[in-house]
């Protein structure tokens, strides 16, 4: 028998919600891992005092209750795994895995059992509901009624609010079954009631999230935050995981408190507490206690007389209250020096911290990710300037977080880190100078066929040739496009010869002229032509035959389903994965079958080109002779014109001596007039108008000269 069983998508049921995560048995006992939080939860094998087996809504379920009183619910199995299980406990638990059935009768009235903390509604010998007394946040009395209220769950669209219970007089003397019923569920309620003094107070920290200035209040099972609005008190149960970061300006320190439930304000949810400290400020503290009760409670982790800096402080006493470590950044160090990251989340400006097992990002909102539940990540150009780029994380959940407006400078540390945590690169290449290459793997489908992986690269090389292409017809652009140095004196030297023709301003503008140097003239260089785009980028013809597929594509379409049938619920990334590894591992005979296929849709594929390809031809001949016939008929029209403009300028030269008889004669008014015109244009205009127009005649020539 194997040492280990191992069930996936099992849900755990705490405090009215089902956590799915993993679930391994062994010898030592059973951890279960939360997929949502990452906590995980430990039962050693020698505290294992009962384990039951029923149906339930999810399919079959397990309780097993520890000998502390504690009860564990996990849900999800299948029926079929009972027998596995079964033996399982018997051989290194040394229990019978009891199968016991809910009663489905539809009664109310039954017997309340109190087993640790757990409450059990009977009927007969068989339980209809049970509740865990941790859940319920208030207990109230009546005369004869005793009112359970409950935690709001967060994560169910219906939550069950309350639950009162009937419980009838007895004849017995001195002994009220009403505060006997109640006394039993506050013993283990997660009721939090500010009995006594506080351990320590600090006052007027300034807290990040939820926004404000509050007084801290510590007491042994519950954090008080006192604010002037809001109060919150929160269990140390709740408390996840604890972070100490340093601001990138090293004057300040981020203390964070990871929470599991959030603490609420109406419909907002704060599932982080952020308090903000300056590193200047010192603090001297006395706990509320006396020496003998802080040694032995805290065992040497705090002492009654501390002081420091206030953050060490508040850091110090909630470890050793909370009993968790504190996380710090690792050796990760960015460009200038710093331990984080500034970027963007969501169109609000933050610090980006790269952990030894995850990121965390504040402030807001705050965004703690882990790298075991990290499905790849990406680094994507800037969506508005060069200079920045995108870090993109991407869950096994599939929810993505995408962290923008990085330096480009921080780009070489950033990959380092993650390469050296070994996280999954979807755009793997992108370390020299941002652009892809994918060179150094295309051998990789040698060793294993990866079908995401040639995606990517066929993604890249696209992506690749665009860049190529708009960096071309950039630099194209902007070399001689923009001048204004020289654009300014080309004018003043166009105006400067223009006004030196006119007979006003010749003289002043010539001795300007003496004294400039003589510029040379700018040449401009002739502009490269884009390089036309691959004939693969245009619209593809709709009635060309489609290429043929590979013999592994053939094989995939083909095993698709049943793949998906062997693992119900596989992702599409996961399921190339699995395919590959199938495909690798399948025996030479069997991938030749799928090569023979592959060669005769290889063969019909060709085939059906060559008839393409002749049809295609005929067309293009076709369209090629509509267009030398076209450009016939062009030439001959534009021959016809040239012919009728030949016509008439014979006919204007013909008629040109009489023009010059007749201006061979001028009257002095005639000649007075002329010599006034202030340009040579207007000579020229007249000119144009004497050709254009007929001869005057000898009748207008005699007046003209009387």
């Amino acid at each position: 028998m194997a040492d280990t069983l191992e069930f996936n998508e099992i849900y755990q049921e705490v405090k009215g919600s089902m956590n799915d995560g993993r679930l391994r048995l062994s010898r030592q006992g059973v951890i279960f891992k939360n997929s949502k939080t990452g906590k995980v939860d430990n039962i050693q094998a020698s505290e294992l005092a009962e384990g039951v087996w029923r149906r339930v809504a999810l399919g079959h379920g397990l309780k097993l209750l520890t000998k502390n009183g504690h009860v564990y619910k996990y849900d999800g199995f299948r029926e079929s795994e009972f027998d596995k299980l079964s033996d399982f406990f018997k051989a290194h638990y040394r229990l019978e895995l009891a199968e016991k059935d809910l009663c489905v009768k539809g009664w109310n009235w039954g017997t309340v059992r109190f087993g640790g903390q757990l409450l059990s509604f009977d009927i007969g010998e068989q339980p209809v509901f049970e509740i865990p007394l941790s859940n319920v946040s208030q207990c109230t009395t009546g005369k004869n009624e005793v009112t359970l209220e409950f935690h709001q769950n967060d994560d169910a669209e219906v939550s069950l609010m309350e639950v009162r219970f009937y419980v009838p007089p007895t004849q017995e003397d001195g002994v009220d079954p009403v505060e006997a019923f109640a006394q039993n569920v506050l013993s283990k309620a997660d009721v939090i009631q500010a009995t006594g003094d506080a351990i320590c107070i600090f006052r007027e920290l300034q807290c990040l999230t939820p926004r404000g200035r509050y007084d801290i209040r510590i007491y042994p099972t519950f954090l008080h935050l006192h604010g002037k609005t809001f109060d919150y008190k929160i269990p140390y149960t709740t408390v996840l995981r604890l972070f100490l970061l340093p601001h990138k300006d090293q004057r300040q320190m981020f203390f964070v408190i990871s929470l599991d439930p959030p603490i609420k304000q109406g419909q907002t949810r704060y599932h982080f507490l952020i308090l903000l400290f300056s590193k200047d400020e010192d603090i001297s503290l006395t706990l509320n206690m006396n020496e003998e009760e802080v040694e032995k409670r805290f065992e040497g982790r705090l002492t009654k007389n501390m002081s420091g800096s206030l953050y060490e402080m508040v850091s110090r006493v909630m470890k050793a209250l909370v009993n968790r470590k504190i996380t710090v950044p690792g050796n990760f160090q960015g460009h200038s020096g710093a331990q984080c990251i500034t970027c963007s989340y969501k169109a609000s400006s933050g610090l980006l911290y790269p952990l030894e097992r995850g990121f965390i990002y504040v402030h807001k909102p705050p965004v703690h990710i882990r790298f075991d539940e990290i499905s790849f990540v990406n680094f994507a150009r800037g969506t508005t300037t060069t200079r920045s780029f995108d870090f993109e994380i991407e869950t096994k959940q599939g929810t993505q977080y995408t962290f923008s407006s990085i330096e480009r400078e921080e780009y070489g540390k950033l990959f380092d880190f993650v390469n050296a945590k070994k996280l999954n690169i979807k755009n793997r290449g992108l370390k020299e100078g941002m652009k892809q290459s994918y060179d150094e793997y295309a051998d990789s489908d040698e060793d294993q066929h990866d079908a995401y992986l040639e995606r990517m690269k066929e993604e890249g090389k696209i992506r690749e040739e665009n860049a190529n292409d708009s960096s071309d017809g950039s630099g194209e652009e902007t070399d001689e496009s923009f001048n204004p140095g020289e654009e300014d004196d080309d004018v003043a030297e166009e105006f400067d010869s223009n006004a030196s023709a006119s007979s006003s301003s010749g003289d002043g503008d010539s001795d300007r002229d003496e004294k400039k140097p003589a510029k040379k003239a700018k040449i401009v260089k002739d502009r490269k032509p884009r390089k036309k785009q691959p004939e693969s980028k245009k619209g593809k013809d709709p009635n060309a035959p489609k290429r043929p597929m590979s013999a592994y594509m053939l094989w995939l379409n083909a095993s698709r389903d049943k793949i998906k049938s062997d693992h119900p619920g596989i992702s599409i990334t996961d399921l190339s994965k699995k395919a590959g590894e199938l495909w690798k591992a399948m025996s030479k005979e069997k991938k030749e079958e799928w090569d023979r296929k592959a060669e005769d849709a290889r063969r019909e594929y060709e085939k059906a080109m060559k008839e393409y390809s002749v049809g295609s031809k005929s067309e293009s001949s076709r369209m090629e002779r509509s267009k030398k016939k076209k450009k016939k008929q062009e030439k001959q029209v534009k021959g016809k014109v040239e012919k009728k403009g030949a016509t008439s300028r014979s006919l204007s030269s013909t008629k040109s001596p009489a023009k010059n008889t007749s201006e061979s004669f001028k009257s002095k008014e005639f000649v007075s007039s002329d010599e006034s015109s202030s340009g040579e244009s207007k000579k020229e205009d007249s000119e144009e108008e004497g050709a254009a127009s007929p001869p005057p005649s000898s009748e207008e020539s005699a007046s003209g000269s009387d």
